[in-house]
């Protein structure tokens, strides 16, 4: 079995490799190695592979050849050098112009540009701040549904929860839209919203486009829930374009980001139209729902199962609210090291995006590796962070690592991305975080975290890696109790 291999030394040779040199799986003709990834759990077939072949090989999906590349320091500087020498692949931005996701996520080029500069305006600390006061209110309502759990004994569907709670913050801090899908019942957009990244996970590694000549009923049912997501989207739009009639200085100030694309759209020399405004609308809301959520829900599986660092937690978080109930002063937030530290940890061991497709812009190289121009580059994020070269005892949860980390450790494990792509949202995600954590450890007993089965969580991949159907168990925690 063949270590990973350092960057340094791969690019040390004096002749550069072809892919094709490369040693990979076998496959078969035609389908390549297609049957042998299953869409669920490609990162482990993929991290499979890295650990059998080192830390870079070759593979085929169907008549595509794929680079893989397990190397952190190769995956660094290839994402440095997005979106000029690597971009989104043309089948990814397919697919998502499809079922109408054209935002800033699956753009390229200058249309990239253009919308990045508006989202990152809307998710910068000083508009993040702005918010914060309605972030307090949104996790008041959390609280109050886990409250109410815990006092009738009910099971959590932690996911479910984490969703609607990520979805409302989304949509209040980007669309100014206060949805309350945490207090509402029957049919909400979270519902429909869960199923769109499974099916865009299961069309990327498809053979081929089989949708666009023949629908499977899963095909017909992802139909139905983007004809109500779109509907909602509409109706956001709709009222965001009232606001701006009723106070036509939010044209020139706008107040987040719906209010700002609408502005550049109709101001006409934008090159935005009415899809790209509903495209970042329903962007935001698929990324701002399931990457946070998913991260919170492997942080609180992971300190349920590691009672000295829940315990280091709930020191933490009550030494610093004391008798309140959450964090309500917005200070507060970064005076939290070692719950900073649990949200790596978790990052490091459950990142949302394991693996990452790339397409290559122009004739480059990867270390010593000749890389054509059109050629996908799969980056295998997570091989580097669970590698006891880098991390010692790489497989346990020890969020303590992280309090002196070196600055080599941020560029192993890189839960957002890196590069200009570098995730937009990283800095509302994590205020997320240690808002629902603080009020989970200052109300409750976390008695249980388990799968629907009663074991282990499960990962499985849907375009993100989530923890498969998490339940939670709560128990009421007196305020008066501080350790």
């Amino acid at each position: 079995m063949n270590s990973l291999e350092p960057a340094a030394t791969a690019a040390a040779g004096a002749r550069r490799r072809t892919i094709d040199s490369l040693p990979g799986p076998r496959g078969l003709p035609v389908l390549g190695n297609a049957l042998q990834i299953d869409a669920s759990r490609i990162h482990h077939v993929l991290e499979g592979w890295a650990r059998e072949f080192g830390g870079y090989y070759r593979f085929r999906m169907g008549a595509r050849k794929v680079l893989a590349v397990a190397d952190p320091l190769a995956i660094n500087a290839a994402l440095k050098d997005r979106p000029d020498t690597f971009f989104r692949t043309q089948r990814v931005v397919s697919i998502g112009r499809e079922v109408g996701l054209t935002g800033v996520f699956f753009a390229n080029g200058d249309a990239w540009r253009q919308q990045r500069r508006m989202v990152m305006s809307t998710f910068d600390p000083t508009h993040v701040k702005r918010y914060f006061p309605s972030l307090v209110t949104v996790t008041e309502r959390l609280l109050r549904r886990w409250r109410a759990a815990a006092e009738s004994g009910r099971e959590i569907e932690l996911q479910s929860d984490l969703m609607r709670y990520t979805v409302d913050v989304t949509a209040g801090l980007a669309f100014g839209t206060d949805i309350n899908t945490l207090e509402s019942q029957g049919d909400v957009i979270q519902q429909h919203l869960d199923q769109v990244l499974p099916m865009i996970s299961r069309r990327l590694i498809a053979p081929f486009t089989y949708w666009r000549v023949m629908k499977l009923p899963a095909d017909r049912r992802l139909d139905r829930h983007l004809r109500e997501i779109h509907r909602a989207i509409q109706g956001y739009i709709a009222a965001a374009r009232d606001r701006m009639r009723a106070d036509p200085g939010l044209r020139e100030t706008p107040s987040n980001l719906i209010e700002a694309m609408i502005a550049a759209r109709d101001a006409g020399d934008s090159g935005l139209d009415d899809n790209d405004v509903a495209g970042n609308v329903f962007t935001m809301l698929v990324a701002g729902e399931d990457t946070t959520a998913n991260t919170l829900a492997w942080m609180i599986y992971l300190l349920s199962r590691t009672p000295v660092a829940m315990e280091r937690a709930v020191s933490e978080v009550d030494g610093l609210i004391g008798a309140d109930d959450m964090l309500r002063q917005f200070e507060q937030a970064s005076a939290l090291p070692y719950l900073d530290a649990c949200a790596s940890e978790a990052m490091r061991l459950k990142p949302v995006a394991p693996v990452i497709f790339s397409q290559a812009a122009k004739d480059t190289t990867v270390a010593d590796i000749a890389v054509p121009a059109g050629t996908i580059v799969c980056l295998i994020m997570r091989a580097g962070a669970v590698d006891a070269r880098h991390f010692p005892d790489p497989k346990s949860f020890n969020p303590a690592r992280w309090i002196a980390a070196k600055p080599a450790a941020k560029r192993v494990s890189m839960p957002f991305g890196a590069g200009p792509r570098l995730c937009p949202g990283r800095y509302l995600a994590l205020l997320e975080i240690k808002m629902v954590m603080a009020m989970l450890l200052r109300n409750f007993d976390v008695q249980s975290v388990s799968s629907a089965s009663g074991g282990q969580a499960i990962e499985q991949m849907a375009l993100t890696m989530a923890p498969e159907q998490l339940r939670m168990r709560l128990a009421p925690r007196s305020l008066s109790d501080s350790g």
